[in-house]
């Protein structure tokens, strides 16, 4: 009997423990939503581009509070922060519009989203190969004005006849 008694309130407690357990694992799954101010500041986008993002669908499935405030959960704000670099890619709103079209079709679309991507690569690759030529132009010219400056070199100059170095005897 004190035996029976014992193992009722074993289970007793032990079923009032797997509530609590129970209450802390639901509150673990439910994930932290953000408010537009941190979804703006977490991603670096401003509010109204957010804003527009979310009105034109590149934001799918967009939570709303109880206030009926747009919210963010961690999936979303990663998924804006790839919205900002397709953005800084290149992609125009159309593009990123089928991309993310594409991305909800699940990985059957994955061949022809590399395809796109490619192509932001090669267009990127090929700005990069033109920025690097106008880095590599300004430390040259930083360079010979050091030159001049020190007196390493005289100033010469394509712009004012008197600077430059062509032999006054062949000027006509």
């Amino acid at each position: 009997m004190i035996f029976l008694a014992f193992f009722k309130k074993v289970l007793h407690n032990k079923s009032k423990f797997s509530k609590k357990e129970g209450a802390r694992m639901t509150l673990a799954k439910q994930k932290k939503l953000h408010s537009m101010k941190e979804a703006c500041m977490q991603t670096g986008l401003p509010y109204e581009t957010l804003k527009y993002y979310c009105n034109i669908g590149l934001v799918p499935n967009v939570k709303r509070s109880s206030n009926n405030r747009r919210v963010f959960d961690d999936h979303d704000i990663a998924w804006i922060k790839s919205l900002t670099c397709l953005k800084k890619c290149g992609m125009t709103i159309e593009e990123m519009k089928q991309y993310l079209a594409y991305c909800l079709q699940g990985p059957s679309s994955i061949p022809v989203r590399k395809i796109m991507l490619e192509k932001k690569l090669a267009i990127l690759q090929e700005k990069k190969k033109e920025i690097q030529e106008s880095i590599d132009y300004i430390g040259w010219k930083q360079h010979f004005y050091d030159d001049v400056l020190t007196g390493k070199c005289p100033y010469i100059s394509d712009l004012l006849p008197n600077y430059n170095d062509d032999d006054t005897d062949n000027n006509i």
